[in-house]
């Protein structure tokens, strides 16, 4: 089993989306977490909308701040936009996604980050398989 932490600056879209997703995707072989750098007070509510449309309710997520300890115990760590920001710990593998931050995004837009969010998670579902 892998453990994946989403990295993005609020841990409030992207990384939220993406492993929520990926969890879904998983099918409880591999784990996932999600943080942010700079974490925001809630979940962006455009897209807790969409995930609802998918049947995945964000409500009771809050976002949390990375520390070295959430790092440490991933073995793959996803980055989307945080930069220099996120840690960076030998030994780990990690995967950078540029998806664009979809707070105040239309909704349209944000289903579309949402879907090639689940198109990536699926791939990495897969691949951790292997």
């Amino acid at each position: 089993m892998a453990r994946v932490l989403f990295v993005c600056l609020h841990n409030a879209g992207r990384s939220q989306m993406s492993a929520a997703l990926f969890e879904r995707a998983a099918d409880s072989r591999h784990s996932a977490e999600s943080a942010g750098t700079e974490p925001a007070d809630r979940v962006h509510p455009e897209v807790m909308e969409v995930m609802r449309e998918v049947g995945i309710d964000l409500s009771a997520k809050r976002p949390q701040k990375l520390t070295n300890e959430l790092a440490e115990q991933a073995d793959v760590v996803v980055t989307m936009g945080c930069g220099d920001a996120c840690p960076y710990i030998p030994g780990k593998r990690y995967i950078d996604w540029d998806l664009p931050d979809p707070k105040g995004m239309p909704a349209e837009d944000v289903r579309n980050v949402r879907n090639e969010i689940a198109r990536r998670v699926a791939e990495l579902a897969e691949e951790l398989d292997s």
